[in-house]
């Protein structure tokens, strides 16, 4: 993964503002027939609620909720299956976690 760090400064020292941007590798060609059929499994997860509770009062608190877990799994795609039922927390506020293996 290449990463560009551009730093732009204004008139006074003091200020800087950094933006980090993120180039994802291409895949290369394959030239052998036998890798061509592995695949990658790519499983997401969400793990811990990261929430501000305490943004409206200028403070910082999480209300530890240590994994997402759906309010209604049968029906995958509705509001109710993207809320959280330990913290009542939109999916968006937990820490995506992507695993990747190889399978054969």
């Amino acid at each position: 993964m290449n990463q560009k760090t551009h730093i732009f400064c204004s008139n006074q020292m003091t200020k800087r503002r950094v933006v980090l941007m993120r180039e994802e590798p291409q895949p290369s060609p394959s030239t052998d027939s036998a890798n061509s059929s592995n695949t990658m499994r790519v499983h997401v997860r969400y793990g811990e609620c990261q929430r501000n509770h305490a943004a409206n009062v200028g403070g910082y608190a999480v209300d530890g909720c240590r994994e997402f877990m759906a309010s209604n799994e049968e029906e995958e795609g509705t509001e109710a299956s993207l809320t959280c039922a330990a913290c009542g927390c939109h999916r968006n506020f937990h820490r995506r976690v992507v695993e990747t293996e190889e399978a054969v």
